[in-house]
């Protein structure tokens, strides 16, 4: 009888094993789920847009009298930047500009600058899909003079440098808006033996395209 039990409890307990082991083969625990984590915004690459503006410049002719030379102003910039790992950026930018402005030097004689342009290194640090730089580089401008006879009236290119600071903001993964102010010190010139100088304050806002 003992000997029986023994056989039967032995036999239970093998047939329970064996049922918790088919469950620990049948049972697999699923993968975790991988998410994926979107790419982080570069300001890296090309881009291009246009913007526009006000400025307020003053210009002096020698022997003559001066001006103030204020205005909207309309134009276009092409550049590239660099993007470090650490959030820093590094650019370099061009633009070509036009001035609506005038003003009356002396009786019956006026000054206006039209086309300018620059070349501009910018240094900036990048907080996600807001960039705040700061840029300087050359400029230039034309300044014509009229209305004074021959002995003054003609025109001259006046080369300078320009500093400014401004921030873009990235609306989408190529399209930002731009918000900024420059100085620019065209320098001196010389229109009929007069020397001609001219400086200019400017705030503008501009849209561009980053490829």
């Amino acid at each position: 009888m003992k000997r029986i039990l023994v056989l039967a409890a032995g036999v239970a307990m093998f047939a329970s094993s064996s049922a918790l082991a088919a469950d620990a083969v049948e049972y697999v625990p699923e993968a975790p789920v991988a998410v994926e984590m979107p790419a982080a915004f570069s300001w890296s690459g090309p881009y291009i847009g246009v913007h526009g503006g006000y400025g307020w410049g003053d210009g002096d002719v020698a022997g003559l009298g001066d001006g103030s030379f204020d205005g909207g102003r309309f134009g276009g910039f092409v550049g590239y930047n660099w993007q470090m790992s650490n959030g820093f950026v590094a650019g370099l930018e061009g633009d070509v500009n036009y001035d609506w402005n005038d003003d009356e030097i002396a009786a019956g004689i006026d000054g206006e600058t039209g086309f300018s342009g620059g070349i501009r290194g910018r240094v900036g640090y990048a907080m996600d899909r807001t960039l705040i730089y700061a840029a300087g580089g050359w400029t230039a401008t034309n300044f014509e003079v009229n209305g004074g006879g021959a002995a003054v009236d003609g025109d001259d290119t006046l080369h300078g440098w320009t500093l400014g600071a401004g921030v873009d903001h990235a609306f989408t993964d190529n399209m930002f808006g731009r918000l900024e102010y420059r100085y620019n010190d065209y320098g001196s010139g010389d229109i009929g033996g007069a020397d001609v100088d001219f400086d200019q304050h400017v705030v503008q806002v501009g849209i561009g395209v980053k490829f």
